[in-house]
């Protein structure tokens, strides 16, 4: 039960800081980035998008949970920070398409009838976009609900249920990755029931988040009519 609420706890907390941050930058290069900073913008996003997540984990302990570093030791936070570092560029970059791929007419006609950027955003560009936003969103936090090296190095591990930002957490695929190892069918059993729980975890963000480009399509399609 720790490990199940330990990995919701991390989930949440980097669809907070992970999906927040990813968005708006998405929209920000999207809509507002100069093509030069845009460009750099793309080009370390890129990088970060393809470093391993074990190099993420272990610059994650230097920077977080060293005592050289901020100190955080190992806790839900620094985990949750590792993990948002590892998927950010996913969300970053499918909200800068899913915007980008918005037809340019929209934003035209918005600023015929005199609409302000803002307001263009929100009522404009944001339904259609909603739903490739919301598959990033979907997609990185289905990778960050299967990683255990980033947390290995970062959120330490706990068999109590989670009880603060700064204190240790379990996770489900720790106990895949422990117990796995350990002789005895009890264990193993626990490994494989992990293993299980933390498979359909990920199978319901899919159907959740089909379900929410699925409503989104229809209210894009009864704004057309």
């Amino acid at each position: 039960q720790n490990a199940i609420l330990g990995t919701l706890a991390l989930s949440l907390g980097v669809l907070v800081v992970a999906g927040t941050i990813g968005v708006l930058a998405g929209l920000y290069l999207s809509e507002f980035a100069p093509r030069r900073v845009a460009s750099v913008a793309r080009f370390f996003s890129e990088v970060l998008a393809g470093v391993p997540s074990i190099v993420v984990g272990y610059v994650g302990y230097l920077v977080l949970v060293n005592k050289g570093g901020l100190g955080l030791h190992y806790s839900l936070l620094a985990g949750i920070i590792a993990l948002s570092a590892l998927i950010l560029p996913y969300i970053v970059k499918t909200t800068e398409l899913a915007f980008s791929s918005v037809p340019r007419s929209l934003r035209e006609g918005a600023i015929a009838l005199g609409m302000s950027r803002g307001k263009t955003i929100r009522k404009v560009l944001l339904p259609p976009a909603l739903p490739g936003i919301v598959s990033g969103l979907v997609l990185a936090l289905a990778i960050s609900t299967g990683e255990t090296a980033p947390l290995l190095f970062t959120a330490g591990f706990s068999d109590k249920n989670p009880s603060g930002l700064l204190q240790p957490v379990g996770y489900l695929t720790n106990v895949t990755y422990t117990d796995i190892q350990l002789p005895g069918a009890s264990t193993q059993a626990v490994a494989y029931a992990a293993a299980g729980v933390t498979v359909l975890l990920v199978l319901l963000l899919i159907f959740i988040g089909r379900r929410v480009t699925l409503s989104s399509r229809r209210m894009i399609a009864r704004m057309d009519v």
